[in-house]
């Protein structure tokens, strides 16, 4: 938990300084978006499991000039089935985050992003013999590539990593494809 408000203030922190640096010439602007996230499910004592399977991701943020903003986001894991050796049942999960954000333009519609920040994240093993939780809270990081499309809708492609290993359901990297609006 301490790890998790020194990470917060810190956060604070970047982004009052960002929003100090803004300029002018640009405007803050907010967005939001949708994305399809895949991830991994890990295989649990030899069991087998889905493997990739597609889910749904939700963001918003807040960029406060062109390099500096701030995201939050959350990415359903779904639900995976897992058997063998006598044991059937599944796995789901979940993980949400909030992180500060740096963009650099490459040209007038392309741009590459990083993102730092915390996660919270939640595994659950639910089978005929056994049923287990794992939940995470540490550390967040993305890197992405966008595309405006034009002034306000931009298509997005990154890598994602939800802390640190874990022992069933969902890997921690997770790849991700979205669509934002900003306004």
């Amino acid at each position: 938990m301490k790890k998790l408000i020194v990470a917060l203030l810190a956060s604070a922190a970047a982004i009052s300084a960002a929003q100090a640096q803004t300029t002018a010439s640009t405007q803050p602007r907010a967005y939001v978006g949708v994305g399809v996230a895949t991830a991994d499910h890990e295989d649990f004592r030899g069991l087998d499991n889905d493997g990739y399977k597609a889910s749904g991701k939700v963001f918003g943020g807040y960029e406060f000039n062109q390099t500096w903003g701030a995201e939050v986001g959350y990415t359903d894991f779904r639900k995976a089935d897992v058997s063998g050796a006598g044991v059937s049942g599944d796995t789901k999960g979940y993980g949400y985050y909030v992180a500060a954000k740096a963009s650099t333009a490459l040209n007038d519609q392309f741009s590459l992003y990083g993102k730092l920040g915390v996660q919270h994240s939640q595994r659950e093993l639910r089978t005929n013999l056994v049923n287990l939780k794992d939940d995470d809270t540490g550390a967040y990081g993305a890197v992405g590539l966008q595309y405006n499309i034009n002034q306000n809708v931009a298509l997005t492609a990154e890598y994602e990593r939800y802390g640190k290993s874990k022992d069933f359901g969902a890997k921690p990297d997770v790849w991700t494809i979205g669509a934002r609006y900003s306004f």
